[in-house]
C-alpha cells in the first residue's frame, strides 16, 4: 500500500500510470456508499485566493496574524476590516475552481454526500454544493456584537469595501463575521456534524490540506479508524499519506482528469 501511495503521488500529472490511478479513483467514487470531501486552502488557491501558511501565504505578510485575532477585533475592529478588505470582501469576484465544480457535480449525482471545509470563502456553495459543513465558520452572516442582529454578507461587504466598519442598523454596534477568530471556540454544531460525517464515510477525499491544524486534521483519521478509504490530493506531504488508498500531488491536474471522466 505504501508503495502504491508513493507511486500515485509521483505519477500525478506525468502520464506514467496516472490514467490507471484516475480510473481507480473513479471506481472508488462510484462504489462508495457515503463519500465525504474534506477541503483545505489548497482548493481555493486555484481560484486565486491566498492560503495562510504556504510559500506566498497570507501569514507571510507583516502583522497578518492580527487579522483574525479576537482580542484585536474587540479593541479595534477596523484592523480586521482593513486587512480583510480584499481577502474576504473581494470574494464575490472569485470563481470556483475545477475542484469546487467537480465536487458539486458529484454531489448532484448522489456520490459526494457532504463537503467538510476549513475554508471561509463560500466557493463550495457558489459552485453548487448544498451540504457544506464550515468548521471554521463563515462570512455569509455578520452579527452585531451588541444586540446580535444578523446581516447578510452582501451588506457587510459593501460597507467594508468602502473602507468603513460595518455597523448594526438598529443599535450601531460593530458587525462581526461568523468566522472563528483565534481565541474563539469552533462552532459546536459544525464540529459535531463533521465528526458524524467522518465516522460514516466509507471514502474520504482529503483535498488541498496538509493536515496540520487541529482539531480539523483529526477528521480524516476518524474515517480511517472506522475502516473507510482515504484519498489524498495535496502538494505537500501529509501524515496520512501512508494510509491513503491513492495519493496525488496536483489538485488541478487530478481534478481536470476526473472531470473529463465524469462529463460527456
Amino acid at each position: 500500500m505504501a508503495e502504491q501511495t508513493q507511486r500515485a503521488g509521483a505519477d500525478a500529472g506525468t502520464g506514467t500510470g496516472f490514467g490507471q490511478q484516475i480510473a481507480e479513483l473513479l471506481r472508488l467514487l462510484e462504489s462508495s456508499r457515503h463519500c465525504v470531501a474534506f477541503t483545505g486552502a489548497g482548493v481555493s488557491t486555484l481560484s486565486g485566493i491566498r492560503d495562510f501558511r504556504g510559500k506566498d501565504g497570507l501569514y507571510k505578510t507583516a502583522n497578518a496574524d492580527r487579522m483574525f485575532d479576537i482580542d484585536v477585533f474587540r479593541s479595534d475592529p477596523s484592523v480586521y476590516y482593513a486587512m480583510a478588505r480584499d481577502f474576504i470582501y473581494g470574494l464575490e469576484d472569485k470563481v470556483p475552481s475545477v475542484v469546487h465544480r467537480t465536487l458539486a457535480l458529484l454531489e448532484s449525482r448522489g456520490i459526494v454526500k457532504s463537503v467538510i471545509t476549513q475554508n471561509i470563502d463560500l466557493l463550495h456553495q457558489k459552485a453548487g454544493s448544498s451540504r457544506v459543513i464550515e468548521i471554521h465558520g463563515s462570512p455569509s452572516v455578520h452579527r452585531c456584537v451588541r444586540c446580535g442582529k444578523a446581516f447578510p454578507f452582501a451588506f457587510a461587504a459593501t460597507v467594508a469595501r468602502s473602507g468603513a466598519v460595518p455597523r448594526c442598523t438598529s443599535c450601531d454596534g460593530v458587525l462581526k463575521p461568523d468566522i472563528v477568530f483565534f481565541g474563539e471556540a469552533l462552532p459546536e454544531r459544525a464540529i459535531a456534524e463533521a465528526r458524524d460525517e467522518a465516522c460514516a464515510a466509507d471514502l474520504m477525499l482529503v483535498l488541498g490540506t496538509s493536515l496540520v491544524v487541529y482539531p480539523a486534521a483529526s477528521l480524516p483519521e476518524m474515517t480511517a479508524e472506522a475502516g473507510g478509504a482515504i484519498v489524498v490530493v495535496n502538494e505537500q506531504p501529509t501524515r496520512l499519506d501512508g494510509r491513503a488508498r491513492l495519493r496525488f500531488s496536483d489538485l488541478e491536474v487530478t481534478f481536470d482528469a476526473l472531470m473529463k471522466e465524469i462529463t460527456p
